[in-house]
């Protein structure tokens, strides 16, 4: 499996950017305010992806992988990337979802009260989603395997 490409999570975020702020000049005036909690989601889930980062980096560089009583399956590795190539995706998509409407707000905050409300939570969502995407791409760097020495020619 190829490592997650930063040009192709950048490539999603201006995509998902353009169309939330093309969207949001026509329908702001029909959504719900942007509470701060609304991207506060994010958080969590990358704060879980840097442990468990951390734990598998441990055990590899250990090299405690295996089928041990005391060792790291190497298919919980393979689940780890799964999961942070799906959080970066999302992650990706998040962060320009929230750039796009922070886009639109910051553009109107002088003549919509509702626009300068809602860009602290807007703030909080694209910090959420950059994080996301960091947690998700060292999740991805950590459950790679280590580059096995060079064989030392015999003297």
């Amino acid at each position: 499996m190829k490592p997650t490409r930063v040009r192709d999570l950048a490539g999603l975020a201006v995509f998902a950017a353009v169309a939330t702020w093309l969207l949001v000049r026509t329908f702001y005036g029909s959504l719900p305010p942007v509470s701060v909690f609304a991207g506060a989601s994010l958080y969590p889930v990358a704060v879980i992806e840097v442990v468990l980062a951390f734990v598998i980096r441990a055990r590899v560089d250990a090299h405690r992988i295996g089928s041990g009583p005391h060792d790291f399956h190497p298919i919980v590795a393979a689940r780890a990337v799964a999961l942070a190539k799906a959080s970066a995706l999302v992650g990706a998509a998040s962060a320009g979802v929230w750039l796009g409407l922070l886009v639109y707000l910051l553009s109107q905050r002088s003549e919509l009260d509702a626009a300068a409300q809602d860009t602290t939570g807007t703030f909080v969502g694209l910090i959420g989603g950059v994080l996301l995407v960091g947690a998700a791409l060292w999740l991805e760097h950590c459950c790679r395997t280590p580059d096995e020495p060079p064989d030392e020619p015999a003297a």
